[in-house]
């Protein structure tokens, strides 16, 4: 098949990151360059503010200055450069501002010739309708200034749809792929605790869309996937909602990949698993150690991270799954200590005022040590060299021994009752999480086997508690819990697994669909897949609790055996596999469009 003159692949997320849209294409980028080189191109948004740092403006080729020109006359102003990612693809920025005071007649187009109805619409859905039609008419200009070329737009999620939609109405000869990644009738279902899986037959997709208010998004997406020369989705699962509620089948699956370069070595993992781990061992310390002391060598970490959609990403799985995990942990008499951390931002006021207190005290405590830490190395070492091989007591001097024990009571005095549950104040006195927790007993008392630390704050290395980047989190904990609900693909065991950490998600999330057969049955599987379809929470709630009750016992050569199988398994997940079903779906529209 000949290649395509132009490949534009289209996102609102381009050089603005806002979900994980943007993670497909900056990790896929170098694929696509590789494959396409020149001729790939990227577009998106101009907004000022987000391309400081990734976006290097620079002089377009001349047939786009030319289009460029005539395209600023009508109300789009394209800016040209290379998004400064792996693979460094040529993106253009369409500024739309001067198309908004069109918005109402760019609306009503929408309504006369695919029936969208976006009235009370809000900036949200403006937006990016308008900026839609700003790259309509870049993909216009182009195709009658180039009529002889092979031109290919790959528009993702109903955001880029009314981009469709403009070249639709005006037979623009561009052949189309729409992908989308999840529905926004499925989303909005399942956040309303709705199992549309066991019941497609009764539900009215137009009904539902208006009672749950997305009936414009809906209109676009749907108009977009009926509209597209092909249709596709990320995943299997996707694809059966999609179906039922966009009325067409996909053509192709487009599951979502990593770049396995970009991720560390298995030599690599075991280093930096020590080194994180140490830093969370570091925070419990003052977290827990100034209530109560547990083992810290008997201590595993399991977390979750997601958006905070409590019963999509399975946070309320989760938490019932912890209660049991530590109701048996107590009934087994067990040594073991589970910490369980859930990283979800939400609103918050700064971190609490009992563990800045007590941050600042064990910090004190610590450079105590650190001031004499020459000393005492040398102590060590002189003892040990004598006959009578020393005394531990010879360590220290009664001065720096009762400095030591003051600073410790003003550690203790600083804290009052049980651990906190969350490390920042969070905003909403009825915040499911934390109401969660308490409902369920998991309380952070001394004798719970399993202590809960809800971290609703983006990860970052700069934010005075555990000062980790979100994969040095990753890095650190032993065991990742992904039991969503709605996942059309699930980067996060995925991610977790290329990091070499293993993790259990289900069959509702595309990752965990894709790869059910390839883990089925296996002693260590890596990545563990709980089959969620059309089955209760209660069932998929003891599924997971025998899960993580046998992680819990394992060996540490076992949990060695389970990260070897899950860096493995990521290495299946490779763009240089999965991009060819992207290269797949260009050809088919080629096809199609160009009658080849």
């Amino acid at each position: 098949m000949q290649k395509p003159d132009f490949v534009f692949e289209i996102s609102w997320e381009v050089v603005n990151k806002v979900g994980g849209i943007n993670t497909v294409i900056v990790s896929k980028a170098r694929e696509m360059v590789k494959n396409y080189g020149a001729n790939y191109f990227l577009i998106g948004p101009y907004f000022k503010k987000e391309i400081v740092g990734q976006f290097e403006e620079i002089n377009p080729p001349e047939y786009f200055a030319i289009i460029f020109k005539s395209l600023e006359q009508k109300g789009v102003k394209a800016h040209f450069g290379k998004w400064l990612i792996e693979g460094e693809p040529f993106a253009i920025l369409l500024d739309f501002d001067a198309l908004m005071p069109y918005t109402d007649s760019i609306k009503k187009e929408l309504w006369d010739f695919f029936q969208v109805d976006s009235l009370g619409a809000s900036i949200d859905f403006n937006e990016p309708v308008v900026w839609g039609f700003g790259v309509g008419k870049f993909l216009e200009e182009l195709s009658i200034s180039m009529p002889e070329k092979r031109i290919i737009g790959h528009f993702h999620e109903w955001l880029a749809g009314s981009a469709i939609l403009y070249l639709k109405r005006r037979s623009i000869n561009v052949a189309t792929v729409f992908t989308t990644h999840a529905t926004t009738l499925g989303r909005s279902l399942a956040s309303s605790n709705i199992d549309f899986y066991s019941n497609f037959a009764n539900i009215n997709p137009e009904q539902e869309a208006r009672t749950h208010y997305v009936q414009h998004k809906y209109k676009v997406e749907k108009g977009a996937a009926q509209n597209a020369d092909i249709f596709t989705t990320v995943s299997q699962i996707t694809a059966i909602e999609a179906e039922y509620f966009l009325g067409r089948k996909p053509d192709l699956t487009l599951p979502n990949g990593i770049d396995v370069e970009k991720f560390p070595t298995i030599e690599e993992i075991t280093k930096q698993h020590s080194i994180q781990r140490n830093r969370m061992r570091e925070f419990l310390v003052y977290y827990f150690f100034p209530y109560y002391t547990f083992n810290i060598n008997q201590t595993l970490f399991y977390f979750l991270g997601a958006r905070y959609e409590f019963h999509n990403k399975g946070i309320d799985i989760f938490i019932e799954s912890l209660a049991r995990l530590n109701k048996q942990l107590k009934e087994d008499g067990s040594k073991k200590t589970i910490v369980s951390f859930i990283f979800v931002p939400t609103a918050v006021k700064g971190i609490n005022e009992r563990l800045v207190k007590s941050r600042e005290h064990f910090h004190d405590i610590k450079n105590s040590f650190e001031e004499t830490n020459e000393d005492i190395d040398n102590t060590i070492l002189y003892s040990f060299l004598t006959k009578d091989g020393g005394k531990v007591e010879d360590l220290f001097d009664e001065s720096f021994l009762r400095d030591l024990r003051n600073k410790m009571k003003r550690l203790k005095s600083s804290v009052s009752d049980t651990p906190l549950l969350a490390t920042h104040n969070v905003l909403d006195p009825n915040d499911s999480i934390l109401r969660s927790f308490r409902e369920h007993g998991l309380t952070n008392k001394e004798e719970n086997n399993v202590k809960v630390v809800f971290y609703p704050i983006y990860s970052s290395g700069s934010d005075g508690l555990l000062d980790q980047e979100y994969y040095e989190s990753i890095q650190g904990s032993h065991f990742g819990v992904f039991p969503s609900f709605y996942e059309p693909w699930g980067y996060t065991p995925l991610e977790s697994a290329g990091l070499g950490v293993s993790s259990v998600t289900t069959d509702l999330s595309g990752f965990g669909r894709y790869f059910k057969d390839d883990v089925k049955d296996k002693e260590f599987p890596g990545v563990y897949v709980i089959d969620r379809f059309k089955r209760s929470d209660e069932d998929v709630a003891k599924d997971l609790f025998d899960i993580m009750y046998k992680y819990a016992n394992f060996s540490r050569r076992d949990r060695v055996q389970n990260k070897i199988s899950a860096y493995n398994l990521a290495s299946k997940a490779d763009w240089s596999i999965f991009a060819k079903e992207y290269f797949k779906s260009h050809e088919q529209a080629m096809i199609k469009r160009f009658k080849l």
